[in-house]
């Protein structure tokens, strides 16, 4: 028997969450068994523990989109009882039973090996989050981006990806101005290494102007909406955004004259159907580029229990850095 957080449904399509003792036969089909040491909460997260979001396909569910632990029973030869992993993404927590159980049973393909110098605690630190922080990083370095070319924005900054994404950014030398709405995160930004902060109500509305003065070498958002559109009117000529999220909204009030006069690039990171390769160059970038002071700066720690609590607070934009949840505390 082990322990899960599992959300219910009724029949009146409430759903539910509390943390049950399970037996290994309710796991799903899987190539290799972990016996998991930490999870963490992203956006996604939040949605599954609640109303779902139509990330959820059946119920009962066990979320948690991210998992790092230990094998404990391979049917595949990349991996053996004992070897230390990593898992983010591949619809893990959404469509198939996720992280925030003390037992996982997973496709061996979904998995990667501990990255060298990282502990499962800190791998958890990093996550989706972190992960998706990394690929847009080398996104941006990829179309172009260097050090002295001009201040790197990031939205959402106090968030997840944002966190971790200031952290990266101000550790290989670039100038960082962090967005936010929270005053009150500014220390904790500026400990990261922003070199400025830029209030939220400066860049999250609208104008009438498709280009304002050139200011941004480069972007990492993680909000969308309103603020990505205005965003994209203030890059310097040939920058890039690279864009991560909508918790500002999905739509994109933008017109297409900044691609067309000043070719400036928007681009898309994903980091849930990414291919092995990249992730284990991200992984191998994420141990030697994110400073382990920094990434232990960030950490919230949780158990299972806390989960619902949180799901909730992360969808209201309540929750400041990483959180790492010890599924056996």
């Amino acid at each position: 028997m082990f322990k899960a957080l599992v959300v219910e449904k009724d029949e009146a399509g409430q759903t539910s969450a509390s943390v049950q003792d399970l037996s290994e036969d309710r796991l799903p089909a899987g190539d290799v068994t972990v016996a998991v040491e930490y999870s963490t909460v992203n956006y996604k997260d939040g949605l599954c523990i609640g109303p779902g979001g139509g990330l959820v396909r059946t119920y009962p569910h066990v979320p948690g989109i991210d998992f790092a632990g230990t094998v404990t029973a391979s049917d595949d030869a990349r991996y053996a009882p004992g070897d230390k992993v990593v898992l983010t993404g591949w619809r893990v927590g959404e469509a198939w039973w996720g992280g925030y159980s003390q037992v996982a049973k997973v496709k061996a393909d979904w998995l990667v090996p501990l990255p060298t110098g990282l502990t499962t605690r800190q791998a958890m630190a990093v996550g989706t989050a972190g992960f998706t922080a990394m690929l847009a990083v080398m996104a941006l370095e990829h179309h172009g981006l260097t050090v002295g070319t001009g201040e790197v924005l990031v939205t959402g900054a106090a968030g997840g990806v944002g966190s971790v994404a200031t952290a990266i950014l101000a550790n290989l030398g670039y100038e960082v101005a962090a967005v936010t709405g929270r005053p009150e995160t500014a220390d904790y930004l500026y400990d990261l290494g922003a070199s400025r902060i830029v209030p939220r109500e400066e860049i999250n509305e609208t104008v009438k102007r498709p280009l304002e003065a050139e200011t941004w070498a480069g972007c990492v958002d993680a909000v969308g909406g309103a603020m990505l559109a205005r965003v994209l009117g203030q890059m310097k000529y040939g920058a890039s955004v690279a864009a991560v999220g909508l918790a500002g909204g999905a739509a994109l009030p933008a017109t297409v004259v900044p691609f067309l006069l000043r070719g400036v690039n928007l681009l898309g990171i994903d980091s849930v159907m990414r291919p092995y390769p990249d992730r284990l160059n991200a992984w191998t970038r994420i141990a030697e580029d994110l400073p382990m002071d920094k990434l232990e700066a960030m950490i919230v720690p949780a158990t299972l229990a806390d989960l619902p609590r949180l799901g909730a607070d992360i969808l209201k934009g309540q929750v400041k850095g990483r959180v790492v949840v010890d599924v056996n505390a």
